[in-house]
C-alpha cells in the first residue's frame, strides 16, 4: 500500500480525499477492505475506503470541526498502515455544511442558516448527454431549486427507452433497438440479453457521478439521490438482497463525504419486490455506513411508508388524492411529527397523463398551500419535446411557467423570521401562516387566497402596533406596500385569483 493523494488543508465541510496505491490479486470491490480512522479535537470517525480502478483506493472524509486531524489508513490483505495528518480551515463562502433537521419541521445548515428545500425533479439528467446535462446545470444556476432529486440507476419507462451513456455495472445490457413506445411494458428486469457483473462496479459510471454531485453543491444545490427504483428493463431494481447491500456500502463509501448529499431510499417504493423487512435493513445499512447522518427518507407510489420510524428524518410524499395535495401538509405533520416535503404533486406539463399535465398556475398554487401550511413543495415538468428532452427524467431546458414563481415564492420564504412557517386557524377562505417558533408570534402573517376572489378583507391584531401590509401578486410576481395601519382596518383587494397578503408588525 502506497500514498499516491493526499493534502495538507481542507475547508471545514469539503472533502478531504487519500489515493492508496494497492494491488489485489482477487475481486478489490469484495476481497479488500479499507479503513480510515480520523482524529480531531471534536469527533473521531471511522470510514470505509472504496475502489476507484487501475490498483486505486480511496478514502473520503467531511470535517465538520475547524483544527488539526489525524488519520490512520489500514488495508485488510496488508500489514502496514499508513499515518498522517492534515488541517481544518474556515469554510468558503456559500459553504454551510450538511443540511439537517432543525426545529422538529423544519430544516437548517449545520452552521445554523434555515435551509428551505424547494426541489425539482430530474431523474437520470447525470446520465445524458453532455450537451443536454450542460442546458440543464444552466437552468439550474437561475436559482429556482435548491434541492434535485435524481437516480443513481438508468430509468426505463415512457420518454426513457435509450441507454444511458454509461451503466452502474461491469458487463452489457440487451438490445435497447427493439424497444418501441407500444411494447416497452414488455420488458423488466427479468429481459432476456442482460450480463451484469453485480459484484464489479463500473467505476467511470460512478465517477461521473461524483463530479455530478461536486458540481450541484457548487451550484449550492442538495442532491437528493435516489437509490432503487422500480423502472428498470436491465435488472438492477431486481439485484439480491446480498448484492443491494453490497451497492448500498459502494455508493456511500463514495458520496457520504459530499456535504450537499441526500438519500431517498426509494422512487415508489411499493412498486418494487421489496418487503418491509428489506426496506428496513437497506435503511439499517445507511445509518450504520453514513458516518456523518444524511437526511433520510423512502417514496411512495399508492401507499404511504411509516414515516414515524425513527431512521426517517423527514417525510417524502407523493399526493395520494386527485384533487388535494399539499392540503394534507398539516394532517402529515400531525402524524408523522417530521418535515413534510410533498416531493411529488403531478408536474407541469401537456403529456398523456395526468400526473404530468396540470397547468404552472396549479403546481404553483400547490407550492403556496403547502409551504403555508408548514411543509415544503416539489416541482416537475414533462412538456412533450420534439427531441423527446422531458425535463422530469432528462433535465435539458425548463419550458413551463412554473419555476420563476416557485423562486419569487422562495425568495419570500427566505426573508421570514426563524426556521420555517406553520398553519395558523383562518377563514375557510384563506390559508394563513406564522413563523413556526412561539417567540416570533405577533410579528409576521402570510395569507394566501388562493384560487378566491376576494374584494376587501377586515383584520384587527391589536390595538397597540402598527402593522406593514403588503399586497403580493404569485403570479404577476409582484409586491406593493399598502402603507401602515393601526386598530381595525380594512385592505382592498384586486379581485382576483393567487393574491396574497404579508401583514408585520412594525418595529418602530
Amino acid at each position: 500500500m502506497e500514498l499516491i493523494r493526499c493534502t495538507d488543508r481542507v475547508e471545514r465541510y469539503g472533502v478531504f480525499e487519500l489515493g492508496l496505491s494497492h494491488h489485489c490479486i482477487g475481486n478489490p470491490f469484495k476481497d479488500v477492505v479499507v479503513k480510515c480512522v480520523f482524529r480531531g479535537r471534536h469527533e473521531e470517525i471511522e470510514v470505509t475506503g472504496f475502489y476507484d480502478g487501475d490498483d486505486v483506493f480511496r478514502v473520503r472524509f467531511m470535517p465538520q470541526y475547524l483544527g488539526c486531524y489525524d488519520y490512520t489508513v489500514t488495508i485488510s490483505d496488508d500489514n502496514e498502515s499508513i499515518h498522517g495528518t492534515f488541517s481544518v480551515v474556515e469554510p468558503s463562502e456559500g459553504n454551510h455544511g450538511p443540511v439537517h433537521v432543525n426545529h422538529q419541521y423544519h430544516f437548517s445548515y449545520a452552521d445554523g442558516r434555515p435551509y428551505r428545500p424547494f426541489g425539482t425533479t430530474c431523474y437520470v439528467w447525470e446520465l445524458k448527454e453532455e450537451a443536454v446535462r450542460k442546458q440543464t446545470l444552466e437552468e439550474l444556476a437561475k436559482g429556482y431549486f435548491n434541492k434535485i432529486r435524481f437516480c443513481i440507476f438508468p430509468k426505463h419507462y415512457i420518454h426513457n427507452l435509450k441507454d444511458p451513456i454509461a451503466f452502474p455495472f461491469e458487463g452489457k445490457p440487451m438490445d435497447a433497438s427493439v424497444l418501441t413506445v407500444d411494447n416497452f411494458n414488455e420488458f423488466d428486469g427479468r429481459s432476456a440479453g442482460n450480463d451484469w457483473d453485480f459484484s464489479r462496479f463500473n467505476v467511470a459510471y460512478f465517477q461521473h457521478i461524483d463530479e455530478c454531485i461536486a458540481t450541484l453543491g457548487r451550484l449550492g444545490i442538495e442532491a437528493d439521490l435516489i437509490l432503487f427504483h422500480p423502472y428498470d428493463r436491465w435488472g438492477f431494481s431486481l439485484m439480491s438482497h446480498e448484492e443491494d447491500i453490497s451497492y448500498l456500502k459502494y455508493v456511500i463509501s463514495r458520496f457520504a463525504a459530499f456535504r450537499n448529499v441526500w438519500w431517498s431510499l426509494a422512487n415508489e417504493y411499493d412498486l418494487m419486490e421489496k418487503s418491509t423487512s428489506d426496506w428496513e435493513d437497506i435503511a439499517q445499512t445507511i445509518v450504520e455506513e453514513d458516518p456523518y447522518g444524511h437526511l433520510r427518507s423512502i417514496h411512495n407510489c399508492h401507499g404511504l411508508y411509516d414515516h414515524t420510524r425513527p431512521w426517517i428524518t423527514h417525510a417524502c410524499i407523493q399526493r395520494q388524492d386527485m384533487w388535494k395535495t399539499s392540503e394534507y401538509v398539516d394532517l402529515y405533520r400531525q402524524q408523522f411529527g417530521k418535515p413534510v416535503i410533498m416531493d411529488e404533486m403531478c408536474y407541469e406539463g401537456n403529456i398523456e397523463h395526468g400526473w404530468g399535465n396540470i397547468s404552472g398556475e396549479e403546481l404553483v398554487r400547490r407550492f403556496w398551500q403547502a409551504c403555508l401550511r408548514g411543509g415544503y413543495g416539489g416541482h416537475g415538468e414533462t412538456y412533450i419535446d420534439p427531441d423527446d428532452i422531458l425535463w422530469w427524467s432528462h433535465g435539458g431546458r425548463l419550458h413551463g411557467s412554473a419555476p420563476e414563481r416557485i423562486r419569487f415564492l422562495r425568495q419570500i420564504l427566505e426573508e421570514i423570521p426563524g426556521d420555517g412557517l406553520k398553519a395558523y386557524p383562518g377563514a375557510f377562505d384563506d390559508t394563513i401562516a406564522v413563523p413556526e417558533e412561539d417567540i416570533h408570534f405577533g410579528e409576521y402573517y402570510l395569507y394566501y387566497y388562493d384560487r378566491f376572489r376576494t374584494c376587501q378583507r377586515e383584520f384587527h391584531f391589536d390595538d397597540e402596533h402598527e402593522y406593514r401590509v403588503e399586497l403580493i401578486d404569485t403570479w404577476e410576481m409582484t409586491i406593493k406596500d399598502l402603507g401602515l395601519f393601526k386598530g381595525r382596518f380594512k385592505i382592498d383587494m384586486p379581485c382576483k385569483e393567487y393574491m396574497a397578503l404579508r401583514i408585520t408588525r412594525s418595529k418602530s
